[in-house]
C-alpha cells in the first residue's frame, strides 16, 4: 500500500486517502538498457558514426515555430536513451518498448505505414489489426540530433502502467531519415514533458490520464536504479516513499515547456567553477548523460584533467577516479553532490568517458540515478530527494 503524499508539504496522507491512491496509482517498471552510444562504441564504429552524422546539440531553449500539422521538435540528442518501459497500443493490445521521456511531449512508435529500413529491427504498429484506431489525416514531423521522423498521426487506446488511456493521440512513423534507430533498442518515445511540446491540436499520455480522472494526484515520478534489469519504476499519479531518503526539496519549474529549473551555481570542492551567477538546467529522463555548454564542460574537465576524445566526449584514466573530486550542482540553495563514480563511465583500455557539451545544462540519467524526482504539474515544480540505494 502506498500512502499519499502532499505534493509541497511532504506530509503523508490518512488512511482513506491511501486506499484511493491504490486505485489510481500506476506504476511503469523500467529496464536500464544500453544506449545507442554503448552499442556504437562496443562493435568500434562510435567515431564513424558521428563523422558521418556530426552530434547537433540540443537546442532546448531556442524558440521555434510549430505549424498545425507538424510538430517541430527542437533537435535533440538521440544516442544516450538508455531506460525503457512495456506499453501497449491498440485492441487487442500490441506491445512496445518506450523511452519515458520527460524531454518530449509525443507519443510516437513504428508502424505498417513505415518503409524506411531501420522500422524493420522493431515491433511494429499495425493499426488495421486494432478495432479502436482511427486517424484524421494529420502528419508528424519530429527532428533529433541525430536523424529526422515523419509520419501521421493517430489515436487508439494505450495501456500504460495498469492504466487505459482511450482515444490517445500517437505519431506512427512513416519515414526514418539517418540510421540511429539501427542501434536502438527500444521502438519507440513517449514524452511526458508539457505540452506545449506536442503535436499541436494532441494531448499527450500524461495529461490525458489526469483529465480522464484515471489519476488521484497530477504528478508522477522517476526512480532510476543503477541495476541494468531491475529496479527502475516511473510512478503515475502518486509517489511512493521508500524510494527516497528523508524529504523531498522542492523546485520551481523556470519555463512550463522542458521540466526546466533556475540552477544557482555548480561547484567543485567549493569553488564555482561553472553556472556562476546562475543557469538554466533541465531534468531530462532521456538523456544518459550530465551535459552543458561548451566552455563550462571543458573547464570542469580541466579542472579533473581530462582529455578531450570525440563526440564531445572527454575520458580520464581509471586509475584516478577514487581521486578525483564531486560536481555539485546547486539548486534553490541545495547542493546535489555527484560523485565521480557517477560522472564517469568505465570504458575499453582503462579510460573512462566523462560528460558532454550541449547548448545547455541537461542534468540527465547521471544525476536522477543520485536524486528520486517527482514532477508536480499543478505546482509546477519538481521535487528531489536522495534516492534509496537498493530496494
Amino acid at each position: 500500500m502506498f500512502p499519499g503524499l502532499d505534493p509541497i508539504s511532504g506530509v503523508t496522507a490518512g488512511a482513506h486517502q491511501a486506499e484511493v491512491l491504490i486505485k489510481f496509482f500506476g506504476l511503469i517498471p523500467l529496464t536500464k538498457v544500453k544506449s545507442i552510444r554503448e552499442n556504437l562504441r562496443e562493435n568500434d564504429t562510435l567515431r564513424d558514426y558521428l563523422e558521418k552524422y556530426p552530434f547537433n546539440p540540443a537546442r532546448f531553449l531556442s524558440k521555434y515555430h510549430q505549424h498545425r500539422e507538424v510538430a517541430l521538435e527542437p533537435m535533440r540528442n538521440y544516442l544516450d536513451m538508455a531506460y525503457v518501459g512495456i506499453i501497449t497500443i491498440g485492441t487487442p493490445p500490441q506491445e512496445f518498448r518506450v523511452i519515458l521521456d520527460t524531454g518530449s511531449a509525443d507519443l510516437w512508435v513504428p508502424s505498417t505505414y513505415c518503409n524506411s529500413m531501420p522500422c524493420g529491427g522493431h515491433h511494429i504498429f499495425k493499426p488495421q489489426l486494432s478495432s479502436t484506431f482511427r486517424t484524421l489525416g494529420r502528419h508528424m514531423n519530429i527532428a533529433y540530433g541525430s536523424g529526422q521522423i515523419s509520419g501521421r498521426v493517430g489515436y487508439d487506446t494505450v495501456r500504460v502502467g495498469g492504466l487505459v488511456d482511450e482515444n490517445q493521440a500517437l505519431g506512427l512513423s512513416r519515414k526514418m531519415h539517418g540510421n540511429f534507430m539501427d542501434f536502438s533498442v527500444f521502438d519507440g518515445i513517449l514524452g511526458l514533458g508539457y505540452p506545449g511540446l506536442a503535436i499541436k491540436g494532441t494531448t499527450p499520455v500524461f495529461d490525458n490520464l489526469w483529465e480522464k480522472g484515471l489519476l488521484s494526484e497530477n504528478v508522477f515520478a522517476v526512480y532510476l536504479s543503477s541495476r541494468r534489469e531491475r529496479g527502475s519504476v516511473l510512478m503515475l499519479g502518486g509517489v511512493d516513499p521508500s524510494y527516497y531518503a528523508g524529504q523531498l526539496n522542492w523546485v520551481p519549474v523556470s519555463q512550463p515547456l522542458y521540466w526546466q529549473v533556475a540552477m544557482d551555481r555548480i561547484t567543485l570542492n567549493g569553488t564555482v567553477i561553472a553556472c556562476k551567477g546562475g543557469c538554466q538546467a533541465i531534468i531530462d529522463t532521456g538523456t544518459s548523460m550530465l551535459t552543458g555548454p561548451h566552455t563550462s564542460v571543458a573547464n570542469i574537465n580541466h579542472k579533473i584533467r581530462a582529455l578531450y576524445s570525440y563526440g564531445g566526449e572527454y575520458r580520464v584514466h581509471c586509475d584516478t577516479i577514487d581521486t578525483l573530486p564531486d560536481i555539485a550542482f546547486v539548486i534553490n540553495g541545495i547542493s546535489y553532490p555527484v560523485p565521480a563514480s557517477a560522472y564517469t563511465r568505465k570504458v575499453r583500455n582503462g579510460w573512462a568517458a566523462g560528460g558532454r557539451e550541449t547548448n545547455t545544462w541537461i542534468l540527465g540519467d547521471v544525476f536522477l540515478r543520485l536524486y528520486f524526482s517527482v514532477f508536480d504539474r499543478t505546482n509546477n515544480m519538481i521535487g528531489l530527494a536522495p534516492a534509496t540505494a537498493s530496494l
